[in-house]
């Protein structure tokens, strides 16, 4: 019941978050159609900025977001991998509650809100340069096709549409966080501590890694243990800017191909691993 209680809460608190993005999206397609698409894919350049901004909030909602609008190709690669990185996950809120220096707080955030902001644009400076815009170019239309929602038929209109995908998503969410509390909590944090603190010298690495598990957990214990001092700042990093929670989730949930979403894995534990690494070397501390 413990397990149950904890997978329903955590995928409840994403409801909102995903209808509002669906019914918007809904909204553009049926509305604005293909030329509001593409107004905001010139407007994307900036987006990378926004979607920086946007991840620092607490909580994995924005990400969650973020992988739906990435799905349909609203919003580019850079700007996902900037609310990625950016989110804070359950670091704000444990950072508060064990009071610590807001300083501290706000030079950790400041610096997940940077790092997100330069790597947004980056990769999408590399994407164009690379010419593969041509491959993402799936619309919102598209997606609900490929989702089998009916979305454009029957009557209910955008409202409709949006419930379903919410509902669609939110199964598929709730299961698999089902699934990782349950092994979570009989493998133990504890567990999890110990792979951390075993090997200062790989810690960077070995936290990037735990920072992946879609689940909370990970990055309550990655901040836990930066607090108890078993993690230093470059290993605390790199733990907690691939933390980017159930948005991995919900990634793999809408967006297509899977091997597409397993190279978004890839960047974003490089980055992680990158910029961990970087902080260690440069002795930075905060």
């Amino acid at each position: 019941m413990h397990i149950l209680e904890h997978s329903l809460i955590d995928t409840l608190r994403l409801v909102p978050f995903l209808f509002v993005t669906y019914l918007a999206m809904e909204a553009l397609e049926h509305k604005a159609g293909d030329r509001a698409e593409a107004a905001i894919r010139k407007a994307g350049a900036a987006g990378p900025a926004i979607g920086a901004v946007l991840g620092v909030f607490p909580q994995c909602g924005f990400s969650a977001a973020a992988a739906t609008l990435y799905a349909g190709r609203v919003i580019t690669f850079g700007t996902l991998i900037a609310v990625f990185l950016s989110t804070s996950d359950e670091m704000l809120p444990i950072f508060i509650a064990e009071q610590v220096d807001p300083i501290v707080i706000l030079k950790i955030l400041g610096a997940k809100l940077l790092i997100g902001l330069i790597m947004g644009f980056l990769v999408d400076g590399v994407m164009r340069i690379a010419r593969r815009r041509g491959a993402d170019d799936m619309s919102i239309h598209e997606l609900c096709e490929r989702d089998r929602c009916h979305c454009h038929g029957g009557g209910g209109g955008i409202l409709k549409s949006a419930v379903k995908h919410t509902l669609q998503v939110t199964l598929f969410i709730f299961i698999i966080t089902l699934v990782l509390e349950a092994a979570i909590e009989g493998v133990g944090e504890d567990v999890l501590a110990e792979f951390l603190g075993a090997n200062p010298g790989l810690s960077v690495f070995a936290s990037a890694l735990v920072g992946l598990i879609p689940n909370c957990a990970a990055s309550v214990v990655i901040t836990e243990l930066y607090l108890e001092g078993t993690l230093a700042a470059g290993a605390m990093m790199s733990g907690l800017l691939v933390s980017a929670g159930v948005g991995l989730l919900v990634l793999f949930r809408t967006n297509r191909p899977v091997k597409r979403n397993i190279a978004i894995l890839a960047v974003l534990y490089g980055i992680g691993v990158v910029w961990g690494l970087i902080i260690s070397a440069a002795g930075i501390t905060f």
